[in-house]
Order: structure tokens, then C-alpha cells, then sequence
């Protein structure tokens, strides 16, 4: 549902962070260990932590907003 605006992110933020995906049924552990309940769950690192989320179906609007704020 929010593929495309993630994959559209990916190159709008080429060089500045990364953005990946990750199939939650092919790595159930990742889903355990950070609680993910609902799909889908947008995941913000920073440092190796996570600093945001965003649960969902998000515009492309607001998950660039989440970005930017994690960049500033």
C-alpha cells in the first residue's frame, strides 16, 4: 500500500539516510523485538536506535515530514 512512496523516498533521500524494506514474514524476529503489532510500521534509526515511527498507511507527505525531522 505504501511502496511506492517508500521506494519513491529511497531516491528522493539517496545520500542522506538510508531507506530499506523488510518482509516481516520471511524475519518474524525483527518483528518480535521491536513490538510491531500493526502493518504497516515505518521504523526510524538513528544511531542504531530507533528514534520514530510511523504506523499506518502514511502519505508520502507525511512520512517525508518524519524524515526531515530525524535529519535536522
Amino acid at each position: 500500500m505504501i511502496a511506492p512512496a517508500v521506494e519513491e523516498l529511497g531516491r528522493d533521500y539517496q545520500g542522506r539516510t538510508r531507506v530499506v524494506k523488510l518482509n516481516v514474514d520471511e524475519n518474524p524476529e525483527v518483528t518480535a523485538r521491536y513490538g510491531i503489532a500493526s502493518l504497516p510500521t515505518l521504523l526510524l534509526f538513528k544511531g542504531g536506535r530507533v528514534v520514530d515511527q510511523v504506523v499506518g498507511a502514511a502519505s508520502k507527505r507525511v512520512i517525508a515530514a518524519h524524515v526531515e525531522a530525524q535529519l535536522n
